[in-house]
């Protein structure tokens, strides 16, 4: 069916359009329904996408596009294009065989990583190919597949030089933001560090979340290289830069479900180090009781790493660090900055639990580079800490990407949790404490979330201040209390 194209200033984030509800009736396609979109040319170009109904706004010989849908098609006002059903995608049997735990093959994954780039499975389809990798599994084989795939959906950024580095933690841990510290100390001593964080997925902020707060994290490719041409790192969203575009899809349907499959998690850490170009790869991975893997797991997930960074030709270590409880005091963007900029700055009140993971995690990064002897990486890291060439050269990429440290603001609300009698902390959960933090309305509202004022062993006295709930809206807060009241997530 032939319809001219109205462009309206609709931006998505995905491709999608709208359809007068007569002729959608004609094509026969409902709500969320998917259509095939084909230019009317010699080499015509298609498009899957998910449609809207609607009884006015929309002629019944138009068909409105978002931005997203006009660029990829580059698409005009009034042109004419063939509307149609779209036929169901190939990749749906693989997701069914997945889902009945066969193995996949490469071109089967393909397909399936194609069809999630070329929007040709809706949101509930990816979801469906995301509970079958987490109920099922992958075997290696396929979680190399998988990278292939994820790898070779988008660009790649070409660095030259042999000390290009890059650091991941698996997450999990609140207010663990190791990663701009170690950049800093890092690239202030020389290592190349093009660092694509991602946002949060389970807990109450992410790296891109954390710099957000006082920079931008979106960039194209040519900004992202001069960034790092001029300050020999960077500290940005992997998902602006099309480098794993299919990545970025899967990991915002793992959002809404709230679960983060093994193989997709290899997946995608491995894909953006390749993509970046990391010679030299170190992987952190926090265990603990309420952390997001036990140590048992957590060192079959060494060896999954371990034999991944052996196929792909590339030096990296993995380590097991403890993740009983959150390090820092910060949790939420604005916080976890701020226990950043303390670190960096050698301030007296600065948390010296995120400091000394920090100093321990970029000491093995010169170690694996060979920049210092062996068993001399931590000393190395504290000198360039604390001569303040790190917080000089975490100033240089904030200011690279359009940044200002004095961009953070607090939160309109705060509220007080108090001891009520004396005692001595035993536990902190730390999945409660994300969901404390998510409530009040982390990570999309920067200036919400938590300051913790102890740690697990220390003792409080009657009436001293346990943590702090930060927010920008009275209701959250009071959910944040009486959630915190009623699942006790400090136990004493």
């Amino acid at each position: 069916m032939e319809l001219k194209v109205k462009v309206l200033k609709w931006a998505a984030g995905f491709p999608v359009a709208m359809l007068n509800e007569n002729t959608a009736n004609i094509i026969g396609v409902k709500t969320k329904g998917r259509i095939l979109i084909q230019t009317l040319s010699k080499n015509p170009s298609s498009v899957s996408t998910i449609i809207d109904t609607v009884s006015t706004l929309v002629g019944k010989d138009e068909i409105a596009i978002s931005q997203e849908l006009k660029e990829r098609l580059n698409l005009k006002h009034h042109q004419k294009v063939d509307v149609d059903l779209s036929p169901v995608p190939k990749s749906l049997t693989f997701i069914k065989k997945k889902l009945n735990g066969e193995m996949l093959t490469q071109s089967e994954i393909n397909e399936i990583i194609k069809d999630v780039i070329n929007n040709s499975l809706s949101e509930a389809e990816i979801a469906l190919f995301i509970s079958a990798m987490y109920e099922k599994g992958m075997k290696p084989k396929e979680t190399i597949f998988l990278i292939n795939s994820i790898l070779n959906s988008g660009q790649r950024l070409n660095l030259k030089g042999k000390n290009i580095v890059d650091k991941h933690s698996i997450g999990g841990i609140p207010g663990n933001r190791t990663t701009p510290i170690v950049v800093s100390i890092c690239a202030a001593a020389g290592l190349i560090f093009p660092k694509s964080s991602s946002r949060a997925i389970t807990t109450a902020a992410g790296t891109a979340d954390v710099i957000e707060t006082v920079a931008d994290v979106e960039f194209s490719m040519k900004e992202l290289k001069n960034i790092v041409k001029k300050t020999g790192a960077c500290l940005i969203w992997g998902g602006s830069l099309e480098i794993v575009p299919a990545d970025e899809k899967i990991i915002s349907i793992e959002k809404m479900l709230n679960i983060d499959p093994e193989s997709q998690l290899l997946a995608s850490i491995m894909s953006k180090k390749l993509a970046l170009g990391a010679k030299h790869i170190l992987i952190d991975i926090p265990y603990g009781k309420t952390a997001k893997v036990s140590r048992e797991k957590a060192l079959k997930l060494k060896s999954k790493f371990e034999y991944l960074g052996n196929h792909f030709n590339r030096n990296m270590k993995v380590v097991l660090t403890r993740g009983d409880e959150p390090i820092g005091n910060g949790i939420g963007p604005v916080l976890e900055m701020r226990d950043i900029i303390k670190v960096l700055s050698n301030s007296p009140n600065r948390p010296l639990d995120l400091e000394k993971k920090s100093l321990f995690l970029a000491g093995e990064i010169f170690e694996m580079t060979r920049k210092v002897k062996k068993g001399k990486g931590i000393e190395f890291a504290k000198k360039i800490l604390y001569s303040g060439k790190a917080f000089e050269k975490f100033k240089e990429i904030i200011k690279a990407q359009n940044g200002n440290l004095k961009r953070l603001k607090t939160a309109k609300f705060q509220k007080d949790v108090l001891m009520k009698r004396e005692g001595k902390i035993s536990e902190i959960d730390n999945k409660k404490i994300n969901f404390l933090a998510r409530i009040s309305g982390c990570p999309m509202d920067k200036s919400a979330g938590l300051y913790l004022y102890k740690h697990v062993g220390d003792k409080l006295e009657k009436g001293e201040k346990i943590l702090t709930i930060y927010s920008e809206s009275k209701a959250r807060l009071r959910e944040s209390f009486n959630f915190y009241i009623s699942q006790k997530p400090i136990k004493f």
